[in-house]
């Protein structure tokens, strides 16, 4: 009885069931995505919301590079990192449009340390979406949507989202003076206490 229902369906529903089908398959398979926003790794022109996934999908090394503001904290890549001075210790005060200025820079395991950066000054923070944000002497590191190329220090002595912004030295104090943000002919300073 089910054979001779099939043979009376036209030909357009006997196509569109298998078609519907493989289509609904398809869609189960391909649900898993990756933000570029949630994962930080993307800004601006620089990365993008695939290197954000592909960033996310590993563990993220911090290491140092030298600029004008002296010895800084970069990623592998050697994107400059940032803490946050209106940010607690092991904590984060940066979401919604704070986050989309200044993407947190976060992994998918333990992140590693290179060059002059100490892995036993490194850790992470569970963030309210679940993703873990890479710390660094008790500072929650952030990327700057302005910084557009490796080196690029735009972010720094920026103030946004109520507190400064400042690059971080490999011993874990944060760096204020020479950079984009500090006034020509002043030399850099490291601070442990100058953020609370």
């Amino acid at each position: 009885m089910s054979g001779s229902l099939v043979t009376r369906l036209p030909a357009a529903v006997k196509l569109g069931v298998p078609l519907a089908v493989a289509l609904l398959a398809a869609a189960a398979c391909s649900s898993g995505s990756s933000s570029g926003a949630a994962s930080g790794g993307g800004y601006g022109g620089y990365g993008g919301a695939a290197g954000a996934s592909s960033a996310a999908a590993t563990a993220m090394t911090i290491e140092t590079h030298t600029g004008s503001a002296g010895t800084f904290l970069t990623d592998g890549s050697g994107r400059s990192v940032y803490m946050f001075a209106k940010d607690g210790t092991n904590a984060s005060a940066c979401s919604g449009a704070c986050a989309s200025a200044w993407p947190p820079v976060t992994t998918a395991g333990s992140p590693a340390a290179s060059g002059g950066a100490k892995s036993s000054d490194l850790g992470t923070l569970t963030r309210s979406d679940g993703t873990k944000q890479v710390t660094y002497d008790g500072h929650a590191l952030y990327y700057f949507a302005g910084d557009t190329s490796a080196g690029q220090t735009n972010g720094q002595g920026v103030n946004g989202f109520g507190a400064k912004w400042w690059l971080v030295a490999p011993s874990g104090a944060i760096i204020t003076g020479t950079g984009a943000g500090a006034a020509p002919g002043s030399s850099p300073t490291a601070s442990k206490a100058a953020w609370s």
